[in-house]
């Protein structure tokens, strides 16, 4: 029902209004809709730089949320960090004004393209959605694209290209991807989390098995994973390829080689990329760790199959420097590598540290922010063991985002438990920490989901005030 009616809605309505225009979920949705030939405003509460960009494109903004902003709008869409009391949303209501939550609008944008091919998973959907972006690009298929964070070839999280390829991120949370409709679904793995909404992993593993139910042309999953694997029983009527790294799934790497370190401690992975028992094309990645050759090899073969020369798959994922936040580089302060990347569940950490290791620095930093009280006590103990990893960790509060601490969870229960680990209340006191400690050909890497990138900023700032 709530698809038939944003569709009704978009179908019908020229004018919108967007609530949270600025939000990087928001502006690619923007994009679209402006290309489209809608009328659009919008509000937001701080001047950013994709401020700049939307009235760039001519759209109005209003800086707050008040009720007359929203005259003459047909509908108005929202993020789901705006509250139901928000001014702007309790003057549509009264107004008989259609509202719709982004998540929805995304949704009718992926019906509105013939070819939309949604990356879904626990992990590494922001990392194959921008693979396979810069891979389109190379390959000068021109794909319409909403990504979960910054990617450098298109300087932001989205644009619009001119046929009917989509290329977008499936968030499980909150089952919001339940309301895109795929035509390509890219499965990456599923792992314990979000258990705040899901309960079970049972519950979790039925709603991507829904995604897949959804999905009308073709299914890309990782064949050695026992959740994905369980998510598909039962699924037919489309095609079915598997990826992983056993030489039983349809596309797989052979042949891995990882080149020295050169002076910037970037280090290239190589491989041949193999479908069945045919080789493919030899591929080369800057991106460090063992997940990111799988993931490579999840978008290779989306890409392939979507129609890209194996010449473009090798040149734009050699080019491919990361996507924002995902082991980003973000300079040096006195010989110090400073990094930041967007792990916060075990598994990501995991991978992100042991990467991290293996790259040639003379010490590793971990500066963690643990993100929502829930996910800290249900994992806690697999967050002692992946942040026992580096050779030094720095630990902040929790972030609590939408939750209250029913849990008597604290990070000095994580810090008490980590050797040698220290925690700070600031992120001040963390860029202090951790530039006090850290030396010439060390490595400090910020991780989490919430704010904690600011104390990568301050570490940067300090150095240049030097």
């Amino acid at each position: 029902m709530i698809m038939q009616n944003i569709d009704k809605t978009m179908d019908q309505a020229k004018r919108i209004h967007m609530v949270g225009i600025g939000g990087s979920g928001m502006f690619p949705l923007a994009q679209i809709l402006h290309s489209k030939g809608y009328l659009l405003s919008g509000s937001d509460n701080n001047e950013t730089d994709t401020l700049a960009r939307v009235r760039e494109m001519g759209i109005p903004v209003f800086m707050g949320h008040a009720a007359e902003n929203i005259s003459g709008a047909e509908a108005v869409v929202h993020t789901a960090a705006v509250h139901a009391d928000n001014a702007e949303l309790a003057a549509a209501r009264e107004a008989g004004i259609p509202t719709f939550e982004r998540s929805e609008l995304l949704g009718y944008l992926t019906r509105r393209y013939s070819d939309a091919v949604c990356v879904c998973g626990t992990h590494g959907k922001t990392t194959v959605t921008s693979m396979l972006v810069q891979i389109f690009m190379t390959a000068r298929m021109d794909p319409t694209a909403v990504i979960g964070g910054k990617l450098a070839a298109i300087d932001g999280s989205g644009r619009v290209g001119a046929g009917e390829l989509m290329v977008c991120e499936a968030c499980e949370f909150v089952d919001t991807f339940l309301k895109l409709s795929p035509d390509t679904c890219v499965l990456l793995n599923i792992d314990e989390d979000h258990l705040d909404y899901f309960k079970t992993l049972d519950n979790l593993i039925a709603s991507f098995h829904r995604f897949c139910e959804m999905t009308t042309h073709r299914i890309l999953f990782n064949g050695d994973d026992a959740n994905t694997l369980r998510a598909l029983e039962g699924i037919g009527g489309k095609e079915l390829v598997s990826f992983g790294f056993a030489d039983t799934n349809d596309f797989y790497p052979t042949n891995i080689q990882t080149t020295t370190p050169d002076a910037s401690h970037i280090r290239r992975t190589t491989f041949t990329l193999m479908h069945r028992d045919a080789p493919v094309c030899e591929l080369s990645l800057r991106i460090p760790g063992r997940h990111n050759i799988l993931n490579a090899v999840a978008a290779a073969a989306t890409a392939l199959l979507e129609g890209a020369e194996p010449s473009a798959i090798r040149e734009g994922l050699r080019e491919f420097t990361g996507a924002g936040r995902r082991f980003e580089i973000l300079g040096q302060v006195g010989g110090v590598t400073i990094a930041d990347d967007y792990a916060h569940h075990p598994a990501e950490l995991e991978v992100t540290l042991r990467a991290a290791m293996e790259m040639g620095y003379r010490e590793v930093y971990a500066v963690f922010q643990p993100f929502t009280f829930s996910r800290t006590s249900i994992l806690f103990e697999d967050f002692v063991r992946v942040l026992s990893i580096p050779d030094h960790c720095i630990l902040t509060p929790i972030m609590g985002s939408r939750e209250i601490n029913t849990f008597g969870i604290h990070s000095e229960m994580l810090r008490d438990r980590i050797p040698g680990s220290v925690l700070r209340d600031t992120f001040e006191e963390v860029a202090r920490e951790a530039l006090s400690r850290a030396g010439e050909g060390d490595l400090v890497i910020t991780l989490g989901c919430g704010d904690i990138n600011k104390a990568a900023k301050l570490m940067l700032a300090q150095g240049e005030k030097k």
